[in-house]
């Protein structure tokens, strides 16, 4: 079934909506026009376009149409991995080594066509991306790129980014999964948490703290003994993702798989804020898929003989959907020059984190609630997205953490570690 076909008989097999005895049909998203409405497009260059459409294109044809019963049954689509090979965008920004090195607002532009389509696929590509592969590129010596991030970017390998455990989420900088030499080789202890693609990843960067209390990482290869990972289940956001915990007993890993240039967190804050900056354009996709179908469905839908799209409600809400969309577009396209110029930072990328996602979330609740009860059938898509963009709110940081980083860097005061007042003198 296409994404324009009529309901029907749905894809998961159900009915389709009907509404007085006529059967609704799905809303058909628009182009970028829909949703560009200062026209930013014709800033980006002609190969930017025509990537973009490609991106686009690909998600409503491929993806969309089949993604639903995949997220319904909490299943991963792997039928799409070489199809989005063929796309030649794995490692975004990445130059060389097969990377297809795009410029940090041809990435956002990417990401969030692939984000407007699915935040599962789009997760899945920015952890493969943004986290593992970059990681390597950050931090790997000249010999771990080569050998590493060829077959990442032909996406015959798959990466995923083990930092987060299950005792240490905001507080991670204290994570307790240890790395001991032991003569050629590190062994590995702990456990991980939250781990996405790492139950079929063949190269995982497992973050840990080494005999000198620092923290580095290590690629633990497919099939390494002692390394197991179990897909958490029950979520209600980006169930097609695979989340992993991790369990590690004694993983021996080679020494020349320990990444060269990452000997202390901060290191790995670098990989970080180039992930943030690619989530923040995930929770733009979001937003203007929510304010996409919104605006079809109101122009289709008829209520009291006359569309949607007639009622002031409904006027007064879908612009400020757009107010808000047109907000996070230039604060991206503005980000992403700062990028470009090395005047970035993490606060930089926070504040954008932090306002995205809270937008995202209110854009997508009110489309959810103008479909009126298709809001909640998946096969219109705000549902799916609806419950996906509450775990793009958490991941990189929670929308308090990137509160608090912004405020840190604005007051000068950090807040992160609250205190215990002291006892009061007595007399």
């Amino acid at each position: 079934m296409s994404a324009t076909q009529g309901m029907g008989e749905g894809v998961l097999g159900a009915v389709g909506a009907t509404g007085n005895g006529q059967v609704v049909q799905p809303p058909v998203l628009g182009g970028p026009e829909e949703s560009d409405y200062y026209l930013l497009g014709e800033l980006l260059t002609e190969e930017q376009q025509r990537l973009r459409h490609e991106v686009r294109d690909f998600m409503d044809r491929e993806v969309i149409p089949i993604i639903n019963p995949y997220w319904e049954r909490a299943e991963f689509p792997h039928e799409l991995v070489p199809k989005l090979a063929g796309l030649g965008i794995a490692g975004f920004q990445i130059p060389g080594y097969g990377c297809p090195g795009m410029s940090n607002l041809t990435a956002g532009i990417v990401i969030m066509e692939l984000a407007r389509g699915d935040l599962s696929i789009s997760t899945f590509m920015g952890v493969h991306s943004a986290l593992a592969m970059t990681s390597i590129a950050l931090l790997g010596s000249e010999e771990q790129k080569q050998r590493f991030l060829p077959p990442m970017a032909r996406m015959e390998k798959i990466g995923a980014f083990g930092l987060t455990e299950p005792a240490h989420g905001t507080d991670v900088v204290k994570l307790q999964t240890t790395a001991h030499k032991d003569g050629d080789s590190y062994v590995l202890n702990g456990y991980k948490r939250w781990i996405g693609n790492a139950t079929f990843a063949d190269y995982v960067i497992i973050w840990a703290r080494g005999d000198d209390g620092h923290v580095g990482g290590y690629v633990v290869e497919k099939g390494t003994p002692g390394f197991d990972a179990k897909a958490i289940t029950g979520k209600t956001a980006l169930r097609c993702v695979q989340n992993a915990q991790i369990s590690m007993k004694d993983v021996r890993v080679p020494a020349e798989n320990k990444l060269a240039g990452g000997s202390t967190f901060r290191d790995t804050e670098k990989v970080l804020l180039a992930s943030r900056y690619c989530v923040a354009w995930e929770s733009v996709g979001a937003a203007i898929a929510g304010y996409e179908t919104a605006l079809a469905y109101a122009k289709e839908r008829k209520q009291f003989g006359m569309p949607l799209a007639s009622f002031q409600l409904i006027q007064y809400r879908l612009a400020r959907m757009l107010a808000d969309i047109t907000n996070m577009v230039c604060m991206q396209y503005r980000l992403a020059q700062l990028m470009d110029e090395s005047k970035y930072s993490m606060p930089r990328v926070s504040l954008a984190k932090m306002h995205h996602t809270e937008r995202a979330r209110a854009i997508l609740s009110d489309a959810r609630d103008m479909l009126g009860g298709n809001g909640i059938v998946l096969e219109y898509h705000v549902a799916r997205h609806l419950c996906d963009i509450e775990a793009i709110d958490t991941y990189e940081g929670t929308d308090t953490v990137q509160t608090l980083i912004v405020g840190r860097d604005i007051t000068g005061y950090n807040a992160f570690v609250p205190t215990t007042p002291a006892p009061a003198s007595s007399h």
